[in-house]
């Protein structure tokens, strides 16, 4: 175990070092728009990127919602591994780095909000970029569990003026090959993504 520990670090190490290196600095203040990227060692269901949202702060699951903006990834990184440690028989280690800096136009952007609901690694509350593809978000949630149904999940639309409901079919199998363009499709504020358990022997 010790040395699947140090490949994992390693791994972490790396990834730091691909990362802008503006945002490698310790000095470095987080920013709203700021993507972060979040591994736990101990629960690669927790692994994910995590949008900085306008009010600072990140949502992480099972340690709710953590201050980020203006503090240094190191800091943040602390914050994280204090909220989880309730969670774990021992100290969790956890590894923060800066997957993406905020866009630097004067307007900047407002996060939009999803849904990802069933058998996802990382279901519930998602907030992403504009332009963010569905494939992307699959992403953003950690894949699927053992038990998804990859070829029934459902993009469910709401019009916001009519309140009507459109359900979309993706196959995830035919989008990973290439044989669908539906991961192409690009999200709206409000979408639910429902990623169904699925049958004997489907």
């Amino acid at each position: 175990m010790p040395i699947v520990r140090a490949l994992i670090v390693l791994s972490l190490s790396v990834l730091a070092l691909a990362a802008p290196a503006k945002a490698q600095q310790d000095n470095y203040a987080i920013r709203p728009g700021d993507t972060l990227r979040v591994e736990v060692l101990e629960d690669e269901s927790l692994n994910r990127n995590l949008l900085v949202l306008p009010d600072g702060r990140v949502s992480v699951p099972m340690a709710g919602s953590i201050p980020a903006a203006g503090r240094t990834v190191t800091q943040v990184q602390r914050s994280i591994a204090a909220a989880l440690a309730d969670s774990f028989a021992l100290a969790p280690t956890v590894y923060v780095g800066i997957n993406a800096l905020a866009e630097t136009s004067e307007q900047g952007f407002e996060p939009l909000t999803v849904y990802v609901l069933g058998e996802a690694n990382a279901p519930g509350l998602i907030a992403i970029r504009p332009e963010t593809t569905v494939l992307q978000l699959f992403a953003q949630a950690g894949g699927f569990t053992n038990f998804a149904a990859l070829k029934r999940i459902q993009l469910r639309r709401t019009d916001p003026a009519t309140g009507t409901e459109t359900i979309y079919k993706l196959n995830y199998k035919d989008i990973q090959a290439g044989r669908s363009p539906n991961g192409l499709v690009r999200l709206v504020d409000g979408d639910v993504i429902v990623v169904p358990q699925r049958r004997l022997f489907e």
